[in-house]
């Protein structure tokens, strides 16, 4: 009987490196390996590697539009600046597959794919639609990277079962598959749920205190409601009593770290992230998701004369930071800004400041369909007088403060009857903490 036909093993053709690398996660090792297929793997190596105990690794393919311009379709970036984190605090190895953008299929290919995502396919049956493999990737190589760099046994961060295995093949041990979870964006809420479902992936979402995102519904909320503005959720934490501060101001810190994480979640569902200018001046927030791996969204001030400390947080590097203004901020103070990188957007006033509505269908215009706004008892009043809410998520903390900051002023609801109501409410405990989120009665909107 015929034995059976063994594949060649993947063969490197020539290889460069290794080269020190700084980086804003820390110093690697940069190697690049071209193999004999003609497909070029990047290594960055951190630390003293026990080759044999377990190494952790990361096989990372290529991803253009995640990985460096920050889409939010995908979950490449958080997931390479998750895995680049943990690689310098703990040592490791990455392996980047330059040529595999796409799941293989290249750039051209995976934009059209993107436009068929669009209509209503999903990421697998749009490559299909195109002629092109669901997956394209050849594991063996990048396997084959850590076998000639001594790699003899991989603690992996990864979600992707064919990784685990073509690592395996490689003989390479396997001890540790360590899930690579970030918390999800609502425009890719899809994409991940169909590799999950349809091409056996871990799960997705950070899950501070075992609750997800998605466990209090807003992952589920996808779309603008009217045409006009983004959906708008309000997210607050308050006391028992009501109180979102003390009388002097201090709100440091009300909710738990278990709430705080889930809080830094719901900001990674959104396009962006707003607060009101008193937010600003009295907690000089940075408006990012750092508890959790996931994407930082848009930051949004609304700020009516450009009252903005020039070294507020919220201005410093980092993502893209939109100022809505008005007519009664000073012209040259617009043009610092511009000049700083910081968006300014002119808008119509109101009474109380930044006319709330036209700002949000300037951002809707801008092409940001979501918007998690952290009040501030202000602008949670003044969306919720305008009808501008569609979701409120609301933070109770088992905490008294008497006299302070109320979460929300006056609604001028003079009968129970005709006060704002949730519907469908939904309760979780997170941590110490009582969460309450539901949609907004329409008729209120």
């Amino acid at each position: 009987m015929q034995a059976p036909t063994v594949p060649d093993r993947p063969r490197i053709a020539r290889r460069s490196g290794p080269i020190p690398l700084a980086t804003s996660h820390g110093s690697f090792q940069l190697s690049c390996f071209e193999l004999t297929s003609g497909r070029t793997y990047v290594a960055l190596v951190n630390g003293a590697l026990d080759l044999a105990a377990g190494v952790l690794v990361r096989l990372h393919s290529a991803c253009l539009t995640g990985d460096t311009l920050g889409s939010f379709r995908c979950d490449c970036g958080p997931q390479l600046d998750a895995s680049m984190r943990r690689l310098a605090a703990e040592g490791g190895i990455l392996v980047y597959a330059v040529d595999d953008e796409g799941r293989g299929i290249g750039i051209v290919d995976k934009i059209r794919a993107y436009g068929l995502q669009d209509v209503g396919h999903d990421t697998v049956d749009a490559n299909v639609r195109l002629g092109r493999p669901i997956d394209g990737r050849d594991f063996d190589e990048p396997a084959e990277v850590l076998r000639i760099s001594g790699v003899r046994a991989a603690r992996l961060l990864t979600n992707n079962p064919a990784k685990v295995a073509a690592v395996r093949a490689a003989g390479i041990r396997v001890p540790e598959v360590i899930p690579l979870t970030t918390s999800p964006n609502h425009r890719s809420l899809g994409y991940l749920r169909s590799k999950r479902d349809r091409l056996g992936h871990g799960p997705f979402g950070a899950e501070p205190a075992g609750i997800p995102s998605s466990a209090i519904d807003v992952s589920q909320i996808v779309g603008d409601p009217d045409g006009r503005r983004p959906y708008v959720v309000l997210k607050y934490a308050q006391t028992i009593d009501g109180r979102t501060a003390t009388s002097s101001g201090d709100s440091r810190w009300i909710s738990g770290s278990d709430e705080r994480a889930l809080a830094h979640a719901i900001r990674a569902w959104g396009d962006a992230i707003g607060v009101g200018l008193g937010t600003v001046l009295s907690d000089d927030p940075q408006l990012t998701v750092r508890l959790v791996p996931g994407p930082s969204p848009v930051r949004v001030v609304f700020d009516s004369r450009l009252s903005i400390p020039d070294d507020a947080k919220v201005l410093a590097g980092g993502p893209a930071t939109m100022l809505f203004t008005t007519d009664r901020s000073d012209p040259a103070r617009r043009r610092a800004l511009l000049e700083r990188g910081i968006g300014v957007h002119v808008v119509p006033a109101q009474s109380e400041g930044v006319d709330l509505g036209a700002a949000l269908s300037a951002m809707s215009e801008l092409g940001l369909a979501t918007v998690v706004v952290e009040g501030g008892a202000r602008i949670a009043t003044s969306l919720l007088a305008a009808g501008l809410v569609d979701r409120i998520v609301v933070s109770i903390a088992p905490t008294l403060l008497g006299a302070g900051r109320d979460a929300v002023g006056d609604l001028g609801v003079d009968r129970v009857a005709a006060g704002l109501r949730l519907e469908d409410p939904v309760v979780r405990i997170v941590g110490t903490d009582v969460v309450v989120a539901g949609d907004l009665s329409r008729s209120h909107r």
